[in-house]
């Protein structure tokens, strides 16, 4: 077994979190969780065999094993790994992560998020679940993809963009500058970013501006003016403008639309 197919779209339910010691009682350790995920990083060099399959264990390697695989550890000595055992939903996008590999950059904030998880266990599981969630996510993300039907892993110039683009919606935007913050030139994002999403760099923009104004036109009492000048556009007419060419309706009128739909609660008698 060399890759497992792991849903993350709701939280891991935990069973145990702890740091395994191992080697002093023997070599050799054969198991199985018939009803658990187990998640290891580790600090040692040592040879695992999940369901028939050899895999290397060096220090700075994470691996996640699925319930019911038949494990085998050969140990070479005193070996201590962070351990969590799991339960994941069988529902929703199902993710292929390999077995075993290198946590790489991303190391040390998988150890912290481990720590913290060791930590709020088992006092506060949610706040461990959330820990272990979170790296879940992150190892899922440290090797594309390679599945046939999986997307083409972004390029990191786009993801780069992406990123700016949402930490500074509601701030003056050009294209070339987040060319330079992504470290390419304006033709070659304008290319990468078009293969990636089907939209152009300022089509991207202005529909991200447009459904985060249309959140909070329906979800807050911010006043108009301010959401506008929260998504970027805070000329009242362009934004009106915007909104209707985007939205379908005026700003007040998308807020007195989503209000319509709220039912209120009836006191109780």
């Amino acid at each position: 077994m060399h890759t497992v197919l792991a849903s993350l779209d709701e939280p891991p339910t935990l069973a145990a979190v702890g740091i395994g010691v191992h080697g002093p009682a023997g070599q050799v350790d054969v198991f199985s969780l018939p009803d658990h995920w187990q998640l290891h990083l580790y600090g040692y060099e040592a040879d695992l065999t999940v369901d028939g399959t050899a895999h290397a264990i060096r220090p700075g390697r994470v691996s996640l094993v699925p319930p019911g695989a038949e494990t085998r550890y050969r140990y070479r000595g005193h070996s201590r790994h962070l351990y969590v055992h799991l339960r994941l939903s069988r529902t929703g996008t199902a993710h292929r992560i390999p077995v075993i590999q290198d946590a790489g950059p991303e190391l040390d904030a998988l150890t912290v998020q481990l720590r913290q998880a060791l930590g709020a266990w088992p006092k506060t599981p949610a706040r461990a679940a959330a820990e272990v969630w979170a790296a879940l996510w992150r190892v899922a993300q440290l090797t594309p993809a390679t599945e046939p039907n999986a997307q083409a892993a972004v390029h990191p110039a786009v993801a780069c963009a992406v990123a700016l683009i949402e930490a500074r919606l509601g701030e003056p935007l050009t294209v070339p500058e987040i060319a330079t913050a992504a470290g390419v030139s304006h033709n070659h994002l304008t290319r990468l970013f078009r293969a990636a999403t089907g939209e152009t760099v300022v089509g991207y923009i202005r529909t991200r501006r447009m459904e985060r104004a249309r959140h909070f036109l329906q979800a807050t009492t911010l006043s108009v003016p301010a959401v506008a000048a929260s998504v970027g556009i805070p000329d009242l007419q362009a934004f009106n403008k915007a909104c209707r060419r985007a939205l379908g309706a005026s700003p007040r009128g998308i807020r007195a639309a989503a209000r319509s739909m709220v039912v209120p609660l009836r006191p109780e008698q």
